[in-house]
């Protein structure tokens, strides 16, 4: 049986919560704002770029996007896409394939089950192809500025790993430490900060970052360095 949160609570150490808040006072404090760097106008828009950005950077997506989105806006728009035509429009990213299949079939299925609107709810959004616990939670926050969990990717793992904020390597494991440690009026801030902060301070290829704002926070993280699941 798995712990209950209280459980997770009297077992966790104190140190991590005390490093925990000191990340989340910078994070709040540079990052005030949690906004995602992936272009988009409409809501369904976002949900695409959200699934297109899987193993793949923002950078990249929004190179795609900036062009597909001239087509496609609505999820009937995406619904009505003709696979093999929608396949080779975003092949330059990885997977495209199976990610056309999955937005396809996303938008399909909001325009069937939610009269075209994307839910602001995690567990529905969860139901729709291509959306898991991290991609929900992204969404909801960026569209509806809801926050029920912390979605975790590659750079809050990796935060969560080098200042020894978490003993998990699953990424909604590792999601459910960090909410575990980190008060909820404050979850909005660690996934856009952190992926912020990974992206244009402290990058994931081994480097002296000894001087960098987090590591002061605590020094050990400079020579904890985790290799990419």
């Amino acid at each position: 049986m798995s712990a209950t949160l209280e459980e997770r609570k009297a077992h966790l150490d104190p140190a991590r919560r005390e490093r925990a808040r000191k990340i989340v006072a910078y994070l709040k404090k540079h990052y005030p704002e949690p906004k995602s760097e992936l272009s988009h106008k409409t809501p369904f828009q976002f949900v695409t770029a959200v699934i297109l950005s899987a193993q793949c950077t923002d950078k990249a997506v929004n190179r795609v996007t900036d062009v597909l989105y001239k087509k496609y806006k609505t999820p009937l728009d995406f619904a009505q896409a003709k696979p093999a035509d929608f396949t080779k429009e975003i092949s330059a990213i990885p997977f495209f394939r199976n990610k056309a299949k999955a937005i396809i079939g996303a938008a399909t299925k909001i325009v069937d089950d939610h009269k075209g609107k994307v839910p602001n709810d995690v567990e529905e959004l969860q139901k729709l192809p291509g959306v898991g616990y991290k991609t929900a939670h992204v969404i909801v926050g960026e569209l509806y500025n809801e926050w029920p969990g912390i979605p975790t990717d590659t750079h809050v793992r990796r935060f969560a790993l080098r200042f020894d904020l978490t003993d998990m390597k699953d990424l909604n494991k590792i999601s459910k430490d960090l909410e575990t440690l980190v008060p909820k009026k404050d979850w909005k801030y660690v996934n856009n900060g952190l992926v912020l902060y990974g992206r244009y301070i402290c990058k994931a290829h081994k480097h002296d970052c000894s001087e960098h704002a987090l590591t002061k926070l605590w020094p050990p993280a400079a020579d904890r360095w985790v290799a990419a699941k």
